[in-house]
């Protein structure tokens, strides 16, 4: 009897004694629906189990003091010593415990979005870096408001750009949930490590923006819609072009000199592309290939040729619907393709005799998966890639804006012409009258989509490509297919000619003279 009732006592004692080592503390405290407050209380008081804890710190520090604590190889904390004699309280003893640890976000419950003017201010919403909580406490008492603030270390690996710090905020209704707010922390990004400096302790986090991930399934997809839509993109731009020569050839006009210029560029753009990113995949390990770089020039020479004839349809557009009189330059289509054809060639010269061409690596987000090209090098010299970057990025958008500011003007006018529109009102066939007007705005919603793929606004939707996945779907297969709409364009622009010369009586004041008379002026 004696010998069980020691094993029954022994066999308690050790189940009671359990809950009192570091690594049972969440667990037990998560029975709560407020864990937070227990979880701080009882991490300063449990036990090791062994010499090494994983992601837990406990040191009996002098409050004189600074300290650093390194829970982990990742994350590290500096106390100064102003915080832990404030922690100490009323208590003379000099030494404190400080505890260090990192938690799982995934144990904190976001709250509803708040009501409270403070809470909307001060929240900050995002992904937890790593999904890594650092709990910093120390000593007895709360610890806030301190005038030299206590810095915390998160290391990264480049794999996101910028991040917050934050702190959690319990509210007020005790069921445990909460928010990330940013009230009394500041941000520092480095090459290798965030680095909060906050004026309190708490639970510490870095609240990022999620990256888009990218599998192998849908790199290959976007591959394949890639090659095959410049495939599709480069045979049509060709057919355009010689559709735009016999249509120049049976009426002279300046607009169908320009629709040539831009659709040679883009044609040799997308030929360039597949021939780039063909020869990438021979050359293997030869990166200093010269064809490559010759490619890679060619490359960047139609894409700046492609974006500067785009804007100089938009200008040659404002000088049709905003000048209207007095529109005659000397040797106008010369002066244009001078711009045309000399800004890529200049830029394309420069780099090149700088040797920023080469093979690029693309580097997919979140992800191991890369792509080959033969286009600017990402190993040139750093000040070489932020010339080059800023012909790819910054002129892109200055185009884009400007053809956009274009587009709504030709959206005012259409919308101008079916306002001033009153022949409607003398008819009294209604079914005619809505059959008329099907037919109008079908012919508005081509014109301003057909001058949409002549304009390049396409190339506005990069943007969408950081906002998720299908933006890069969206974006790669209407750029890849712009050949294709030029010459859907040029269908659409013969057609109208053609039934123009034929009917000479029937004149449409709306989207019919936007495509051949506003757009189509004569030298």
């Amino acid at each position: 009897m004696w010998t069980t009732l020691f094993i029954t006592t022994t066999l308690c004692f050790s189940v009671s004694q359990a809950g009192d080592f570091c690594e049972n503390v969440l667990d037990e405290c998560r029975k709560h629906d407020s864990w937070i407050g227990c979880y701080e209380d009882r991490i300063m008081t449990c036990k090791p189990r062994g010499r090494i804890m994983t992601g837990i710190k406990q040191l009996k520090v002098d409050s004189r003091q600074e300290v650093d604590v390194s829970p982990t190889f990742e994350h590290r904390v500096h106390i100064p010593s102003s915080a832990l004699q404030r922690s100490r309280g009323n208590v003379p003893e000099v030494e404190v415990q400080v505890v260090a640890s990192v938690i799982n976000s995934s144990y904190f419950k976001l709250s509803p979005p708040p009501r409270n003017r403070i809470q909307q201010i001060y929240r900050r919403n995002g992904k937890v870096f790593r999904d890594s909580v650092v709990c910093v406490r120390a000593g007895n008492r709360a610890v806030e408001n301190l005038s030299q603030p206590i810095t915390l270390s998160f290391k990264h690996n480049k794999e996101v750009e910028s991040g917050t710090c934050v702190f959690w905020q319990e509210t007020s209704a005790e069921d445990g949930t909460g928010y990330w707010s940013g009230q009394g922390c500041e941000t520092n990004y480095t090459a290798h490590e965030f680095i909060c400096s906050c004026n309190h302790l708490s639970f510490f986090a870095v609240l990022v923006n999620p990256g888009i991930s990218v599998t192998k399934a849908d790199a290959d997809k976007l591959s394949y819609i890639t090659y095959i839509g410049s495939g599709l993109s480069a045979p049509f731009a060709l057919i355009s072009l010689f559709i735009y020569i016999y249509l120049h050839r049976r009426h002279p006009e300046k607009s169908i000199s320009l629709h040539m210029q831009l659709t040679v560029a883009m044609f040799c753009l997308h030929l360039t592309f597949l021939l780039s990113s063909l020869l990438v995949q021979l050359l293997k390990e030869k990166e200093d290939s010269s064809s490559c770089l010759v490619l890679g020039l060619v490359l960047h020479w139609s894409l700046l040729a492609t974006l500067t004839w785009s804007a100089l349809e938009g200008f040659h557009l404002y000088l049709l619907l905003i000048r209207v009189f007095n529109i005659y330059v000397r040797r106008y289509l010369l002066k244009l393709s001078l711009i045309g054809w000399g800004f890529p060639t200049v830029v394309a010269a420069v780099c090149g005799i700088s040797r920023v061409y080469g093979k690029y690596t693309l580097n997919y987000s979140n992800s191991n998966l890369t792509q080959h090209m033969c286009w600017i090098s990402d190993k040139s010299e750093q000040k070489l890639l932020i010339v080059s970057h800023i012909t790819t990025v910054a002129f892109p958008f200055f185009v884009v804006v400007f053809n956009a500011c274009m587009l709504g003007l030709v959206v005012f006018k259409i919308w101008d012409l079916r306002r001033g529109d009153r022949n409607f009102g003398s008819s009294s066939d209604w079914k005619k009258i809505n059959k008329e007007k099907r037919k109008r705005l079908w012919k508005d919603c081509v014109t301003v989509l057909g001058l949409s793929c002549v304009l390049g606004l396409p190339w506005g939707l990069a943007s969408t490509t950081y906002v998720s996945l299908g933006g890069i779907y969206i974006f790669t297969v209407l750029n890849s297919l712009q050949g294709l709409f030029i010459f859907l364009w040029s269908v659409a622009l013969a057609w109208s000619n053609s039934r123009t010369a034929n009917n000479s009586s029937i004149r449409d004041s709306s989207s019919q003279k936007m495509m051949t008379t506003s757009f189509n002026s004569k030298n």
